[in-house]
């Protein structure tokens, strides 16, 4: 074995003990020496361009003060890109003896000669637990597209398109559910698609905070630092949480100095603009409002009834009335995790019970999401717009009077009544000249009745509900 051998043993031993574990296995170890004869020049190759860059970047100074250490006529250490090809020549990392009791000898810095102009033969492959934990519903062909929601939309396509990036940072923003998380989902699945080799890194602002506090622990930030900056695409979710976290900011700001510096794609998303960040750094909120700033809107009726449509049309096996979608679109608008979340609900509960999915069905098993989320309407509304639908004055829905022309609708401003409000039985037979419960039960199960067999009366129902609900 040569010299130079020799001491790759033990500057590979010094590495492993330094970087840890993790560092060491994903970056350091597929280093190979290259025997050139020559024991003032060093050469340890890599199997790809991306490998190869990193570790110029982050340990070519490193490589060339240990082998001084062990080897004091060594002038330079070149770093490069290998065609892979069999040769005895090639000392592995794997295979290399390892040292007996070979103490650390610490030491930083290089200058190494430039990469050949050959494309590497291998391509660096990302490992299994590197690769973000993506969910394979949010693609961009899955996610619902209108005026509320299309520049995000059409920034994050964009940015998920390989080459070099239009913009960066991307700044997604709006309330909980409405689809941030989606679109960040969606670039990562569309650009390691289209960049297989790519590392792409996409947690929770929480997360990062989490990680980084355990590297200061650990003693080893440097491993923290190095992963997150060798980044093809970095995404942090719900930055919001950081505010307030000094330390963790301080990190962060140079977490993403140095992608952006670097040219890399950065996304970050919040539940508000960068400039509404309370208890954020302005040097951040600055930084962050370089690129492009884009919001997502919440989604009107006509969207919310197109996010549930595409939601159906995965499972063609299930009927889900047009009554019961229309149901959810115009009672549950305050995201759309909420909105299919009911949808899932009520399929869920028609397959465990057995129940054809009918829109009593559907309100009997969201009757609390829907008493949370639709307009508080009160009975004095419902008695007016009862009594204007039938050309009545309101006074006669509070009246004595038995004719049916006033009895169908004060029965069916009392059916609305318990369907829409949350008064009690008794509220409701006072709020109606005095009535007493029973009448009310009888009003309520007799418009039920009629609306399975009377298509005036059930017309008359639906037009009340939509123009009481909206």
């Amino acid at each position: 074995m040569s010299d130079t051998a020799r001491a790759w043993a033990i500057v590979r031993q010094h590495l492993r003990e330094s970087a840890g574990a993790r560092l060491f296995e994903q970056w350091l170890k597929p280093m190979e020496l290259i025997e050139t004869g020559d024991p003032e020049h060093v050469r340890l190759g890599l199997p790809s361009a991306f490998m190869t860059n990193w570790v110029r970047n982050h340990y070519a100074e490193r490589l060339l003060a240990e082998f001084r250490q062990q080897l004091p006529q060594v002038r330079s250490v070149e770093v490069e890109t290998r065609i892979a090809r069999a040769t005895p020549q090639v000392l592995t990392a794997a295979n290399a003896p390892e040292p007996a009791d070979v103490a650390v000898v610490p030491g930083l810095a290089a200058a190494p000669s430039p990469a050949p102009a050959a494309a590497p033969a291998v391509v660096a492959s990302i490992a299994p637990d590197e690769r973000p934990p993506l969910d394979p519903r949010f693609t961009f062909e899955r996610f619902v597209v209108d005026a509320s929601n299309m520049v995000a939309f059409n920034a994050a396509r964009a940015l998920a398109e390989p080459g070099v990036p239009r913009f960066s940072p991307l700044f997604l923003h709006s309330g909980t559910g409405l689809g941030k998380t989606h679109l960040m989902h969606a670039i990562a699945h569309a650009y390691l698609e289209a960049v297989p080799a790519a590392r792409v890194i996409l947690m929770s602002a929480e997360r990062f905070m989490f990680e980084f506090v355990q590297a200061l622990r650990n003693r080893d930030t440097f491993a923290f630092k190095a992963r997150l900056r060798s980044a093809d695409v970095l995404m942090i979710d719900d930055l919001q949480f950081i505010a307030g976290k000094d330390s963790t900011q301080e990190e962060f700001f140079h977490t993403i100095a140095e992608v952006m510096a670097a040219g890399k794609r950065l996304v970050i998303s919040a539940d508000r603009c960068p400039q509404g960040l309370d208890g954020v750094e302005a040097r951040i909120t600055s930084r962050l409002s370089v690129g492009l700033v884009a919001d997502i809107k919440a989604p009107d009726a006509a969207m919310r009834r197109a996010i549930l449509n595409a939601k159906r049309a995965d499972l063609p096996e299930l009927r889900v009335p047009e009554e019961v979608m229309e149901l959810l679109a115009s009672r549950i608008s305050a995201s759309v995790r909420e909105l299919e979340g009911a949808l899932n609900r009520v399929i869920a509960y028609s397959q465990l019970t057995g129940e054809a999915i009918t829109l009593d069905f559907a309100v009997a098993t969201l009757g609390e999401l829907l008493r949370g989320a639709e307009r508080r309407v009160t009975i004095d509304e419902i008695q007016k717009a009862v009594s204007q639908h039938f050309e009545l004055k309101p006074l006669d829905l509070v009246s004595a009077r038995r004719a049916v022309v006033v009895a169908r609708p004060r029965q069916i401003a009392m059916y609305l009544a318990k369907r829409l409000t949350t008064r009690s039985l008794p509220e409701i037979g006072r709020k109606f000249g005095g009535r007493d419960h029973s009448t009310v039960i009888h009003a309520v199960r007799r418009i039920e009745e009629l609306r399975d067999k009377d298509r005036d009366v059930d017309s008359a129902v639906r037009v009340l509900l939509r123009q009481l609900e909206g």
